[in-house]
């Protein structure tokens, strides 16, 4: 692979800055990884690991003469640091993300970066419910989606090359409007952690004696950080509730058949679920 950037500059060197410091320097897709942290252990086990080439706490300083930032920190940072490293931008930078939610942070990074410095919005739907750098793997991203999510203002160029660098490590890449994604994405992962979350609520004491891999599987997603998803759930909020809204409309109608011990409705309600879903994996797998 040849360079798509000479220096990458990455705020956040946890699972996903991390993985991506790890697939861009095995692919020679920049000259120079520079990682952004807030403690030294954190860059130097990054630079121990090969993640980066060089590091700092000082994210003006990092950012510095990179011709691609990538916010990967919590989702309640991106704006702030967005906002902090603005003035040490240069001319000509390309600033992405990896956040799970769009909207909001595309209007304010559009807002705040300078003239010169375009905004790529992306998120890359892969990970875990591991964090931290010594979560990172090299092939993370690899036969994934990453959706950016460019607007009307955004330059087809800048898009381009944030688009090469995700397709260099593995990703697939789709292309949605910013409120378009959120919207997506408020049913096909923050509706399913937060009703993860809440089946494992319903759980008493007792019935933890009796659990098995179903419900194990089920609710693998309700492990991830906290303070991350209620970031996620609250930077989300109209696309989410409306989810719910959604949902609550389908439990509804499983427990009127349910009550009323209509069995050829609830028969229809579960084979239509189910067709969908073998639809999704034809052969019984399942993605992250």
């Amino acid at each position: 692979m040849s360079e798509i950037f000479e220096r990458v500059t990455i705020v956040g060197v946890g699972l996903i800055g991390g993985s991506l410091g790890l697939a861009v320097r095995r692919g020679t897709l920049a000259r120079t990884v520079v990682g952004v942290g807030h403690r030294q252990v954190s860059i130097d086990r990054a630079l121990e690991m090969g993640v980066i080439d060089e590091g700092t706490l000082d994210a003006a300083e990092g950012v510095k003469d990179a011709d691609l930032v990538v916010l990967a920190t919590a989702i309640g940072l991106i704006t702030a640091i967005g906002e902090q490293i603005a003035p040490a931008l240069k001319s000509g930078c390309i600033v992405t993300d990896v956040g799970s939610t769009k909207s909001q942070i595309v209007r304010r990074m559009t807002s705040v970066l300078p003239a010169g410095v375009h905004f790529v919005g992306a998120h890359p739907i892969a990970g875990s419910e591991k964090r931290g750098i010594d979560a990172a793997e090299t092939d993370l991203f690899r036969d994934t989606t990453c959706v950016l999510t460019p607007t009307d203002a955004t330059p087809p160029d800048a898009v381009d090359r944030v688009r090469k660098l995700w397709e260099a490590v593995g990703a697939r890449v789709s292309m949605l409007d910013p409120e378009e994604h959120d919207t997506i994405l408020a049913r096909t992962s923050h509706l399913p952690h937060a009703m993860a979350a809440m089946l494992i609520a319903t759980l008493t004491d007792v019935d933890g004696r009796f659990v098995g891999t179903g419900i194990r599987d089920t609710t693998r997603v309700a492990s991830g950080d906290v303070n991350i998803w209620c970031d996620i759930l609250l930077s989300n909020r109209e696309a989410f509730l409306q989810a719910v809204d959604g949902f609550s409309g389908r439990l509804d109608a499983l427990r009127r058949a349910v009550d009323t011990a209509d069995r050829s409705a609830l028969a229809e309600i579960l084979a239509r679920a189910k067709t969908r879903r073998d639809g999704l994996w034809p052969d019984g797998s399942a993605v992250e």
